[in-house]
């Protein structure tokens, strides 16, 4: 049953649906692709100075450089667009809403495994993190540029828009109207992040994603809801590799046989990445894009594959790391096999304190006349750091809708409002207390 203030917050939260909607439309307009440097300065400043407003101060906190091995897709991308600046390594924004002067606050640093928070106003609310990314995969130069509403107005179609524009657009409205219903003083204990590199591997902003989390208690990430609008409380790991063979080249017809093919090498190669599936388990590697060769009458002497993996757990991710090193020869063997990877986004399980976490959300949820369910999924954000790095994180409380990553990318505009009240309802209770993390 909903309080006299939640009533409050839903109904004020219900008033702003018109105007999420025009914010929206305003917010997928601007062209936030990775490395669209002048779009996703545009949109972070927008945000903060909303932020802000509210009383937040912002420390901008700069990106790390990704390992150069990985970093030749970005600058493709990036020259593909026109974007001069494109190459400068994006900051983090962090935005914190700090207790005032005098109010009594829970002791520094996470709290305690077991910890309850007890009374938000005498023992101190948790700190919440919320956290959202403000990059797209959408090339600004393409046809996909702005939101396109159906004509019943329950629907549309646009570039992020719940990937994670609307998810980001209902926790800024969330808070404005808790600022707006007087929740103060030691209850606004909040800090929102965000990054401009998620989608392609957040190496960037891993650093200030771990630091956060550990001054945190309770993360809240506002990627959408899973298709049918449940919460995903468990997530695969991803990795990222490179596999690299190195031949002799020659004269394809004159000398064939003084030549060593690497593309013939990475096949082999790659007939071995292939075995390391194992779908029973949940662990599948991907391949794709490769190169290899300048000529069909010249030997390769270089070839390259790059690939993707997803594991269930932390065991599996050791045994992929160990059988893809596996496939590297010693130095100066030719052919040879030089393999390069990275496995920054660990799996997600579905721990005690995250489940208490999605309880509490679908306690809210009734309390808003819907249902909302669990479930998992082997895509990986955020959240996937977050949690490894201790901070119990519910992830998927943006808005409903589908079509990721395509031109067909879609919001149910309903949502809007339905997840801004559930987001709001949650803050609140955490910050009184009436979230309960267990041992």
């Amino acid at each position: 049953m909903l309080t006299s203030l939640e009533q409050r917050l839903c109904q004020v939260i219900a008033a702003r649906d018109g105007a999420m909607r025009a914010d929206l439309a305003r917010h997928v307009a601007i062209p936030t692709g990775h490395n669209h440097t002048a779009g996703l300065d545009e949109y972070r400043g927008l945000i903060v100075s909303r932020l802000e407003k509210l009383g937040a101060r912002t420390e901008y906190v700069p990106g790390d450089p990704k390992p150069d091995w990985l970093t030749a897709d970005d600058s493709d991308s990036a020259s593909r667009k026109g974007d001069s600046s494109a190459g400068r390594t994006p900051p983090t924004a962090v935005c914190r809403m700090e207790s005032p002067p005098g109010s009594r606050r829970s002791p520094s640093g996470p709290l305690a495994k077991g910890n309850d928070f007890g009374d938000g106003a005498e023992t101190g609310s948790p700190r919440v993190l919320i956290a959202g990314h403000l990059d797209t995969v959408f090339d600004p130069r393409g046809p996909f540029l702005k939101l396109e509403v159906s004509s019943d107005g329950t629907r549309a179609v646009g570039p992020g828009v719940v990937d994670m524009k609307g998810g980001i657009l209902i926790a800024v409205h969330a808070l404005e109207a808790l600022a707006e219903c007087g929740v103060r003083g030691a209850q606004d204990r909040w800090t929102f992040l965000l990054n401009s590199d998620e989608e392609t591997g957040s190496y960037h902003s891993e650093r200030a994603l771990r630091a956060e989390a550990a001054r945190h208690d309770i993360g809240l990430a506002v990627e959408p809801a899973l298709p049918d609008g449940s919460l995903a409380i468990e997530r695969k790991g991803s990795g990222q590799f490179l596999i690299e063979t190195f031949g002799r080249s020659a004269h394809a017809g004159r000398d064939f046989a003084s030549g060593v093919s690497a593309v013939y090498a990475l096949a082999r190669t790659l007939v071995e990445v292939e075995k390391l599936n194992d779908l029973p388990r949940g662990i599948t590697v991907n391949v794709g894009p490769l190169v290899g060769g300048k000529a069909t009458n010249v030997v390769p002497d270089y070839a390259a594959a790059r690939g993707n993996v997803r594991f269930p757990d932390a065991q599996a991710c050791d045994e992929l790391a160990a059988r893809l090193d596996r496939l590297a020869t010693p130095p100066g063997v030719v052919p040879g096999v030089r393999v390069r990877r990275s496995f920054n986004r660990p799996a997600k399980v579905a721990t005690a304190p995250v489940r208490s976490l999605a309880q509490a959300a679908q306690e809210a949820a009734k309390d808003l006349g819907f249902e909302l369910g669990l479930g998992s999924t082997g895509g990986v954000c955020d959240g996937n750091i977050l949690q490894d790095a201790g901070l119990p994180t519910i992830d998927t409380l943006g808005v409903r809708g589908g079509g990721l990553h395509t031109h067909e990318e879609w919001i149910d505009l309903k949502s809007l409002v339905e997840r801004s009240q559930l987001f709001g309802l949650l803050l609140l209770r955490a910050w009184e207390g009436r979230v309960k993390l267990p041992q």
